[in-house]
């Protein structure tokens, strides 16, 4: 456990700026987990004016930022600061695959990190894109759906290990519980697109 930072040590731009850089882990960036931990109140009240939220997960070990719904940036007179985009099908689909997956691999006991191999994220993915006697260019197109998905910091290559992602637990706050529950509806659907692409 991590000790706390003295008060008078505590750094607020180190806190903001870190949160707005993207997400804080307290397994790779703990000293300035200490700071956003030991800042809360004052963080929140600060990206508040910005229409952000600060969401913290002590348990799982991440904080990050959230834009406040639209209802309540309309009224507080403000715009979105970051405006939404559409994710790709099958970036979409890889993140509700993940953390499906992260589920799953919660219920036993194989311990607290999910880590896969680039094999691994393919067979998941592969079946949901349409036949192609084109081996090379589905696996390429896999290939770049994990990238994505990379960049987005839900994956994360592991130090030292050559083709190992170690699927992030912020996953749980962005794919949540209700659409998990319809994930297999879901997948029925990719899966009937898939299969007219195929013919």
């Amino acid at each position: 456990m991590s000790r706390p930072v003295p008060r008078d040590e505590l750094n607020l731009p180190l806190a903001v700026t870190s949160l707005m850089r993207g997400v804080v882990y307290r397994d790779t960036a703990e000293t300035t987990w200490r700071h956003v931990l030991g800042l809360t109140a004052q963080v929140s009240d600060y990206v508040a004016t910005l229409g952000l939220v600060v969401v913290i997960d002590e348990a799982e070990g991440y904080a990050f930022l959230r834009s406040k719904s639209d209802d309540e940036l309309a009224d507080l007179g403000i715009p979105r600061l970051v405006a939404r985009h559409q994710l790709p099908l099958h970036t979409s689909l890889l993140l509700a695959l993940l953390r499906k997956k992260l589920a799953e691999h919660d219920t036993t006991d194989a311990g607290n990190r999910l880590v896969l191999t680039s094999e691994q994220l393919r067979e998941m993915i592969g079946p949901f894109f349409p036949a192609s006697t084109n081996e090379a260019r589905t696996a390429d197109q896999a290939d770049a759906a994990v990238r994505r998905v990379t960049d987005l910091g839900f994956l994360r290559r592991m130090p030292g290990q050559d083709g190992e992602y170690e699927v992030r637990r912020v996953i749980k706050a962005y794919v949540d519980a209700q659409w998990l529950s319809d994930l297999d509806v879901h997948l029925a659907e990719y899966a009937e697109i898939s299969r007219e692409e195929r013919r």
